[in-house]
């Protein structure tokens, strides 16, 4: 039997099929800033649209290793691109591994295995990422190309705008969770020392709202409104910090909670909309009264 394939033309359809494409991106903020902003869904739904004619959804966000994140990519006038993302393993600020299948119309059009690497001090951090990709039917490796490279440009500078706060706290993470999200008890710990809340209305459900004022110590009244993008029991929460009901947002924040011995750590973190705003935050001691509101919750926790 004979063939009418020339093998040099077959070898370059295969060839073309895979690609291996490395980025480095380098960011002056701590390690632990960079992989929050890699890892956490509030932070990658700001950053990773490659450019603003381009809208991502996210349905699906669970990042720990058997988790997975889906979203939608849309373009006016062209398909759905879905995005499945599944991690594979996760070592905080060293290492992510994970699949991601892209499909459109139903159809699958490449699977990529990828690997993120990340290094750094409390000053500059650094990150690699490999993407293995097979192109299952046109080749994609100039599409990726093109937006993975946009979209790490977008993570660097949502990464200088972020500013994340830790605090391991000693209770079980139940008792965190429950003090934290629970409408009798959040308003009673929330803000720095010496601050006070006057709820409006609260709802602290995905799709839900918390209204209320924080009553500085002379008597100065800040109008917050925070809208829940994502509640999931014992874990996370995503929410956008509003000045005051309905106004201009100026963060999207996210709190984790991790089993850690008996005790837990929390993690808050927020994406400034602006540069300006994250520095005008740092300048007014946002760190230490974040601090400060941890140890509050910390105090009523154990208090119950």
């Amino acid at each position: 039997m004979t063939s009418n394939t020339n093998p040099a033309t077959a070898g370059e359809a295969v060839q073309s099929r895979f690609a291996t494409l490395t980025f480095e991106k380098e960011v002056a903020v701590p390690l632990s800033v960079l992989w929050q902003v890699w890892t956490a869904p509030a932070a990658r739904a700001v950053w990773s649209a490659p450019s603003p004619s381009v809208t991502v959804e996210f349905l699906e966000a669970d990042t720990r290793v058997g988790g997975r994140e889906v979203s939608l990519c849309k373009v006016a006038g062209a398909p759905d691109m879905r995005c499945e993302c599944g991690w594979l393993d996760l070592v905080p600020e060293e290492r992510s591994v994970n699949y991601e299948v892209v499909s459109s119309a139903s159809v699958t059009r490449s699977a990529a295995l990828v690997t993120a690497d990340l290094s750094g001090t409390d000053e500059r951090s650094r990150l690699v990422v490999t993407v293995q990709i097979s192109s299952l039917g046109e080749d994609m490796a100039d599409g990726y190309r093109e937006g993975f490279g946009a979209g790490l440009d977008n993570l660097a500078g949502a990464a200088r705008r972020t500013m994340v706060l830790q605090r391991v706290i000693r209770a079980p993470r139940a008792l965190v969770w429950d003090t934290w999200m629970n409408p009798q008890t959040l308003p009673q710990w929330w803000g720095p020392e010496g601050y006070s809340c006057r709820t409006t209305r609260i709802d602290l459900r995905s799709g839900g709202e918390w209204v209320f004022d924080m009553i500085g110590p002379d008597g100065t009244v800040f109008p917050n409104h925070h809208r829940y993008t994502e509640v999931r029991s014992g874990e996370r929460i995503g929410y956008a910090l509003l000045w005051g009901e309905n106004g201009p947002k100026h963060a999207d924040a996210w709190a984790s909670f991790e089993d850690e011995g008996e005790a837990t750590k929390v993690t808050l973190g927020m994406v400034f909309s602006t540069e300006a705003e994250f520095q005008n935050a740092k300048g007014f001691g946002a760190v230490e009264l974040g601090q400060q509101t941890l140890g509050k919750l910390e105090r009523f926790a154990l208090s119950r």
